[in-house]
């Protein structure tokens, strides 16, 4: 929820045309992208020794609860329902892992370093843009916009400048210019040369 919460405070904040908004936010939708494509290849070939199992006439199911809850989503951007999606497909690799490891498929050590690995990842996806939103969200950045990086910027603009560059660095060219942008933005502004 905190990482969901985070994003859409970022998302909200590209409505300004904040290229570091934009920038945090395509980094962070790559990363879930990374983290879910890396889940479906470990899943694939979990489910695959399971099917060759099956073919001998053994036949496994996925460890599931047996009350299963029930939760509704609402997130108010297209970014929490991404992470509750890359949420679930870790979920049911815990599971699997789980089950193989109850079925003596799997060590104790294998199935706890299996899921620690890609836990971990998650876990540092969903720390990172933290930092981003406290810094982003001040009173001193909230404007930062595009427009602030121009030659004739008034000198509030270009400190909100120098402050961005300071804390985070520069933005990659392709994202300030508008050739990579977020999946998802608030921008209504159409990038001009």
């Amino acid at each position: 929820r905190r990482f969901a919460a985070v994003l859409k405070s970022i998302w909200h904040l590209s409505a300004n045309d904040n290229p570091y908004a934009d920038w945090i936010l395509i980094r962070m939708y790559d990363g879930l992208v990374a983290i879910r494509k890396h889940l479906a290849q470990v899943i694939t070939a979990r489910e695959e020794e399971i099917e060759r199992l099956k073919r001998k006439g053994l036949t496994l199911s996925v460890m599931g609860s047996r009350r299963p809850r029930t939760v509704e989503l609402g997130f108010r951007s297209p970014y929490g329902y991404a992470t509750a999606e890359a949420i679930v497909e870790f979920d049911y690799h815990v599971r699997m892992v789980k089950t193989l490891v109850h079925k003596d498929r799997m060590s104790d050590v294998e199935g706890r370093a299996a899921i620690r690995e890609i836990g971990r990842e998650l876990r540092a996806l969903f720390l990172e843009p933290i930092r981003w939103e406290r810094h982003l969200l001040r009173e001193e950045l909230r404007q930062l916009s595009r427009s602030d990086f121009l030659p004739g910027a008034e000198e509030t603009a270009r400190r909100r400048v120098r402050a961005a560059v300071a804390l985070f660095g520069e933005v990659p060219r392709k994202v300030f210019t508008g050739a990579e942008a977020p999946r998802h933005s608030q921008r209504c502004v159409k990038l001009t040369e």
